[in-house]
């Protein structure tokens, strides 16, 4: 769903504290109680209630009157909740427009503290992929219920965690800002996706960049997991950027090889099927692990903030994804009004110049300024000014059809269906129909009343400009006419 913080600015602290207490509540409820949302937040009973009817007329909650009454997060709720606490840190202090989508996130052009340009990424995962983890694995042991907010928070840790490692140990990576509940604010890079590019100037070099860098993560005792196209980002002078983490694995991972693999095998299916480019040899498994060309790292990345059990359900979520063929999109797909043309993974072809947005930085939105819609509304008027002088400026042909013997005979044909009509009614019955229908019969007697009734009624003034207005128009078409 397409963020909309047109309401952020009217959303009240008691219907965030009341926001805050539905996503409390769904940690073991999967519709929270109105009962528990108040004894939560603390609001009086009615207050509460008419709290949540507010918040459930701008979509920010859901609710479930058929089992139970019961309250549960939507998109924009759980959105504006990660959007209040950055910008309650000094993270960003302004959203604009999206910048891109995928199959499992959406990336959105924001504003940080000091005016620079950076990139807002909402995870955006669901249950749809790990229903079937729940009934064939054991990843969530004493866990009951786990929600899409749950999955997609997990995957904006992880990757904020494994940025800000990659980034401590010089791997080309955004640099990571921030990180609250689905949401990473990360620098802006310069640069377009591997998939956009046509042609490269030097494409071997980048095809041994590539391969270089994939060699250099599995000596750090990490395998991408999902290193391709769509991942790689290249700038004017070629350089790489890497991005997307939430599928990183150990080395040590039983899947690991498979994995790396994987990654190889993508990059080299781009570059014969875009640059012409045969690969005949690249790094194996082991061998990039025995490579000493790189420095290895004994003790592994060092990574904090990622627990085993959490990542394990990640993957598992990922992979039932990428097996079953389903793709991980959030359950609150019901929610979503006409966007719901959500692009894919090869959707986020359609991003548009990112250069041109750096220098320009158009379509931010305050959080908390007013007045934003001003130069939209001066460009429909303009667009509305410019429509009237178009119309005035064409010249209206007010004559007549031609009547031809086909129209004559039809309109002969019709008075006297109407004739043989009106002459089949029985004596002193009036019938009033309407095209097919008969609305209801009644005598002569009931008919002359009721036209009484209509005479006795004053009859209504007429408009005289309106008149005049009608005559001049009159007068004006029939000179038309004659000249």
């Amino acid at each position: 769903m397409k963020l909309d913080i047109s309401m952020f600015r009217y959303i009240t602290k008691e219907e965030f504290r009341v926001l805050t207490a539905v996503e409390m509540g769904m940690r073991n409820h999967e519709h929270v109680p109105t009962v528990l949302v108040e004894s939560i937040a603390k609001i009086h009973r009615g207050n509460t209630f008419k709290l949540l009817q507010n918040l459930l007329r701008n979509k920010l909650v859901a609710h479930d009157g058929q089992k139970y009454d019961g309250w549960r997060l939507t998109y924009h709720g759980y959105d504006f909740l990660a959007l209040r606490a950055l910008a309650a840190r000094g993270a960003i202090t302004a959203v604009g427009r999206r910048l891109g989508v995928g199959k499992e996130s959406d990336v959105h052009f924001a504003q940080g503290a000091d005016g620079e340009l950076v990139a807002l990424k909402l995870h955006r995962l669901g249950r749809i992929s790990f229903r079937a983890i729940k009934e064939k694995r054991d990843y969530l042991k004493h866990r009951v219920h786990a929600s899409w907010m749950y999955m997609a928070k997990l995957a904006a840790a992880k990757e904020f965690a494994y940025m800000k490692a990659l980034a401590d140990e010089s791997f080309p990576v955004p640099t990571p800002i921030d990180q609250n509940r689905h949401a990473v604010v990360m620098s802006f890079v310069k640069a377009k996706p591997l998939f956009q590019l046509r042609h490269l100037n030097h494409p071997h070099q980048a095809l041994e960049r590539l391969m270089r860098l994939l060699v250099r993560l599995l000596r750090a005792g990490i395998v991408h997991g999902d290193f391709n196209e769509f991942n790689l980002m290249f700038d004017e002078e070629e350089k790489i950027t890497l991005i997307d983490f939430p599928q990183i694995v150990a080395c040590n991972h039983p899947n690991a090889e498979e994995f790396f693999d994987r990654d190889v095998k993508s990059i080299v299916d781009f570059f014969r099927k875009r640059m012409n480019i045969e690969v005949e040899q690249f790094p194996s498994f082991d061998e990039a692990l025995a490579d000493e060309r790189e420095k290895a790292m004994p003790g592994g990345l060092k990574v904090e903030g990622v627990k085993h059990e959490d990542d394990a359900l990640l993957l598992a979520a990922h992979e039932q994804s990428r097996t079953s063929g389903v793709p991980v999109a959030a359950e609150g797909a019901d929610d979503d009004e006409d966007d719901e043309d959500e692009e894919t993974h090869e959707g986020a072809a359609q991003r548009e110049e990112v250069a041109e947005t750096l220098e320009a930085q158009e379509g931010l939105q305050g959080l908390f300024a007013e007045g934003q819609q001003t130069l939209q509304e001066e460009e429909d008027l303009q667009e509305l000014d410019s429509c009237e002088q178009a119309l005035t400026a064409e010249s209206l042909d007010f004559r007549p059809a031609p009547r031809t013997e086909a129209v004559e005979q039809a309109e002969e044909e019709d008075e006297g269906s109407s004739n043989e009509s009106e002459a089949s009614e029985a004596p002193g019955k009036v019938c009033i129909s309407t095209g097919n229908r008969v609305r209801k019969k009644q005598s002569a007697k009931e008919a002359r009343a009721n036209l009484q009734k209509q005479q006795k009624k004053p009859k209504a003034r007429a408009n005289n400009s309106k008149c005049k207005d009608t005559r001049k128009a009159k007068a004006e078409i029939k000179e038309w006419l004659s000249g």
